[in-house]
């Protein structure tokens, strides 16, 4: 097959799908589960061109990209393939007065041609995530990979192709006017993957069309520390949360909230973990320390350091760059003053402020007055407190004592809420983000419904009964 990418073959491969939906619509579970078990064969036999390509954008590690993008996904067919039998089966619900002799069902329908955008931080497994769930669900889909990832966009593309008809998935490669024609296309569905700013010009695009839409964003997901966390612990787990991938990972902590007396052991944890985790020899290590995505991305986080700096924050760890590999040292950044654009934008980036505190009900308030998060990270061992701090937040996902590892779970609903996005993706919940909810009612040859039609004359004592009834 020809490389799909001029603009009339673009319509083309979604006139195609558009027909061929139908075609899927009728698929069984059997056919589904076969497709899923094509596609976990053809990444096997990709997974060498997966490594490479993941060490050339991003510099990942075999071992980080094996744990977060291809296992991850083999995780995620596996799961859709043992489930995915009751998934499909129509789902009873309940009677009401007006059909107690039916049978009332939720059957779940493909949405029907659907276009998948991924980023480029995770750009195999949030591109790969979301086709599981579309075609778990019976859909056909587009691909949209990121530009800024080539390498791995280009083994995504000749994966693509070696495994699917295009009238079921295809693939496009390109810059952001390739993702700008796509969605300018009446899509049943669009799954997008990416920053905030970039998910309200999706959401303003299938607005035109009607198009539902799955937004899966970022925002600053903050860690509160209260004062009975085990600090060391707490210190390790946010140095691997914050600096997998470089800080490059949409539910990254992004910012620690701490009491003001525990700040400085905080940061000796934390450099003791960076350390230990990050560094051999006295010297940062590039063998798992990932390198930033662009030149673009590396001089921004840089003015956001510089900004903040400028402004009278201070760096208590790190702060050195070499724009030559497009790396930023592990960096932790404290005092840091109103205004500063580093607590304004998320950083995606292996920056960390530390934000002292005296109260927790002043730390929740903080939390409160930015934008609803993806994730927060509770570090506490007083449930009251632990709870306090939920009942009082709003986030996507929430992980005490921890981080990260919610996503890592099919069983769990993940998405973000308001600004961090809409609905959720995973295991059941990918399946439903690509089905559409049908009501069936069957009813019943006793049609207890013709109680209340016309004439209304003498059937006062019907509404009052109907009235306690209900």
């Amino acid at each position: 097959m020809k490389y799909l990418r001029e603009p009339q073959m673009m319509h083309s491969a979604f006139e195609a799908q558009q027909k061929h939906k139908y075609t899927l619509r009728n698929s069984n579970a059997a056919q589904r589960i076969d497709k899923l078990k094509t596609l976990k064969a053809c990444i096997e036999s990709y997974e060498e061109k997966i490594y490479a390509a993941l060490q050339s954008d991003l510099r990942k590690s075999r071992f980080e990209s094996a744990l977060t993008e291809l296992i991850f996904i083999y995780s995620e067919i596996g799961f859709a393939i043992h489930n995915l039998n009751s998934w499909m089966k129509p789902k009873r619900a309940g009677k009401t007065i007006s059909n107690l002799f039916a049978k009332n069902r939720i059957c779940y329908e493909p949405k029907g041609c659907c276009l998948i955008i991924a980023p480029w931080n995770y750009p195999f497994q949030l591109l790969m995530s979301p086709l599981i769930s579309a075609i778990a669900a019976g859909n056909c889909a587009i691909l949209k990979p990121s530009e800024l990832s080539p390498a791995t966009s280009s083994v995504i593309a000749a994966l693509i192709r070696d495994c699917f008809d295009e009238r079921e998935v295809c693939c496009f490669e390109g810059d952001a006017g390739i993702s700008t024609a796509l969605l300018e296309l009446p899509f049943d569905h669009i799954f997008f993957t990416g920053s905030t700013a970039i998910g309200k010009l999706v959401m303003q695009a299938a607005a035109k069309n009607l198009s539902s839409v799955t937004l899966e964003l970022g925002g600053k997901s903050p860690v509160i520390i209260e004062e009975t966390a085990n600090l060391k612990k707490a210190a390790e787990k946010i140095a691997w949360g914050k600096l997998i991938n470089a800080g490059q990972t949409c539910i990254a902590p992004d910012y620690v909230l701490i009491p003001r007396d525990l700040q400085q052991s905080f940061i000796e944890y934390y450099k003791e973990a960076v350390n230990r985790l990050f560094f051999k020899n006295g010297k940062l290590n590039t063998e798992v320390y990932a390198k930033l995505i662009s030149k673009k991305h590396f001089e921004r986080l840089s003015d956001l350091i510089t900004d903040a700096l400028d402004k009278g924050a201070i760096t208590v760890l790190g702060g050195e760059k070499d724009e030559s590999s497009q790396t930023i040292s592990p960096t932790v950044l404290a005092r840091i003053p109103v205004g500063t654009t580093i607590m304004k934008e998320e950083i995606f980036g292996p920056v960390l402020p530390l934000i002292a505190y005296q109260t927790l009900s002043e730390a929740v308030a903080y939390v409160n007055h930015k934008s609803k998060p993806l994730a927060l990270y509770v570090f506490s061992a007083n449930r009251k407190n632990i709870q306090y701090i939920l009942k009082n937040t709003s986030s996507g996902g929430a992980c005490i004592n921890d981080v990260l590892i919610h996503i890592s779970n099919p069983k769990l609903p993940f998405g973000g809420v308001n600004g961090s996005g809409t609905g959720s993706c995973h295991g059941f919940f990918g399946f439903k983000a690509f089905s559409h909810e049908r009501a069936v009612v069957y009813q019943s040859p006793i049609n207890t419904t013709a109680l209340i039609y016309p004439p209304y004359e003498n059937k006062s004592r019907l509404l009052k009964w109907l009235k306690k009834l209900l």
